[in-house]
């Protein structure tokens, strides 16, 4: 079994906004793109356009309708990926030691020469974060674009992880958690960042910042003068506009 570092140096992650993603999907797409042309075994895709198409991703993206109390309700997309948990259930319950993390910057990652595919690891994550490739036989995951981030053949504006530098939405964040004047620190200190399911224990690296309450549109007609109706009846063409459509 493989053994969890006692520290790391970095707390590399994710900070994603769920009041800004707007479940446009090409953090999904860059994701796919990028480690299906780079890092490690292609991700592959069966019978893709076919009638039973199965493939392998290492982000997605859910939608949800949520009715918050007093509120109008809400759509959410919600991103989910690996989340680099400082006390990864994945890796400890790995039996070759496939699955580690790195003591310099906290990424988990999957040694893949190592990985037999037995699927203890995807057992393990609380989060449904892995994913076994069907054609290369062995456990796939998020790697932060570690293949990207210390690049330096690349822009310094390219050294973020693919999904990160995708979003049209600026929705994801990729920066230092154990720095506390980083961008994605000070982000969660400011919209009161958190963890996904803390009750698994598991320490997740990646924090998740809550949508904000929206306006009730009765409320904002109540207080802002220039939303109160201009007639109580409507005149004109728009008089002769709603009496045609109600005869429809």
């Amino acid at each position: 079994m493989t053994q969890l570092p006692d520290r790391t140096e970095k707390k590399l992650g994710l900070a994603i906004d769920l009041d800004t993603c707007v479940g446009c999907h090409a953090c999904v797409i860059s994701c796919k793109g990028w480690n299906t042309e780079n890092y490690g075994a292609p991700l592959s895709d069966i019978d893709a356009y076919g009638g039973d198409p199965v493939g392998t991703f290492l982000n997605r993206v859910h939608s949800y309708e949520v009715q918050p109390a007093g509120g109008t309700s809400q759509t959410i997309h919600f991103p989910k990926s690996c989340l680099h948990c400082d006390n990864a259930p994945c890796v400890t319950v790995c039996p070759t030691g496939a699955s580690y993390k790195r003591s310099e910057d906290g990424i988990v990652l999957v040694n893949e020469d190592a990985c037999i595919g037995c699927g203890l690891c995807a057992w393990a994550c609380p989060y449904g974060a892995r994913e076994l490739d069907q054609t290369a036989g062995v456990m796939k995951k998020c790697t932060l674009c570690i293949d990207r981030i210390y690049n330096e053949n690349l822009e310094e504006v390219d050294r973020v992880p693919a999904c990160v530098r995708t979003c049209p939405a600026g929705a994801r964040h990729f920066g230092d958690f154990a720095d506390p004047d980083s961008n994605v620190s000070r982000l969660v200190a400011e919209r009161g960042g958190i963890d996904l399911m803390p009750e698994q224990g598991t320490q997740p690296v990646n924090k998740y910042l809550p949508p904000r309450p929206k306006d009730r549109l009765v409320d904002m007609m109540e207080s802002d003068p220039q939303m109160k109706p201009v007639a109580e009846t409507p005149k004109g063409f728009l008089a002769w506009l709603d009496k045609t459509l109600e005869a429809l």
